[in-house]
């Protein structure tokens, strides 16, 4: 190789090794750059978790306020009435059934609706505890012959079963 022909390569191995140096830089800077992205992704990460278990923690614990506030009243209605020692037995029954309206009225705004089934309707296994099966004439069978006990639904989820007396099959 000639002298001019080694210079020449020596050239283009230093353009590169600088070219190749100045890649190495540009690529520790991005490797640094997308650390701390990752460092700081984490961070908000952990700190999105924290928080939303915090709310959490706090929801669960607060959960049973606003339905506890809309029992106060019905509280009241029966220290109020409790409070009445000359009450008659007529005034006694009005203020019961003004505080089971009450009460209904609370269990109502805070989703807790009745299951009542009609007599004649169908026995739903779901929603309906079958007591006992009781000869019923002119009823179809596994329909619901009384309710002995009202059921209880919250957010459509069974708190409390139906309980049922059902027709038997003839």
């Amino acid at each position: 190789m000639s002298p001019e022909e080694r210079e020449a390569a020596e050239a283009a191995n230093g353009a590169d090794l600088a070219t190749a140096q100045a890649e190495l830089e540009q690529l520790r800077a991005k490797n640094t750059e997308l650390t701390e992205q990752y460092i700081r992704a984490q961070a908000e990460m952990q700190n999105t978790r924290r928080r939303a278990d915090e709310e959490m923690s706090k929801a669960r614990k607060f959960a049973i306020e606003s339905f506890a506030e809309s029992l106060l009243p019905v509280t009241d209605s029966l220290e109020a009435g409790l409070a009445h020692k000359d009450a008659t037995p007529e005034q006694i029954r009005e203020g019961a059934e003004a505080t089971l309206r009450q009460l209904k009225t609370a269990l109502e705004r805070n989703k807790v609706l009745e299951i009542a089934p009609a007599p004649g309707a169908r026995f739903d296994p779901h929603q309906h505890q079958a007591i006992s099966m009781v000869p019923a004439p002119g009823q179809e069978a596994n329909t619901v012959v009384a309710v002995l006990q009202k059921g209880y639904l919250i957010a459509d989820r069974v708190l409390r079963p139906a309980l049922v007396t059902v027709a038997a099959p003839q």
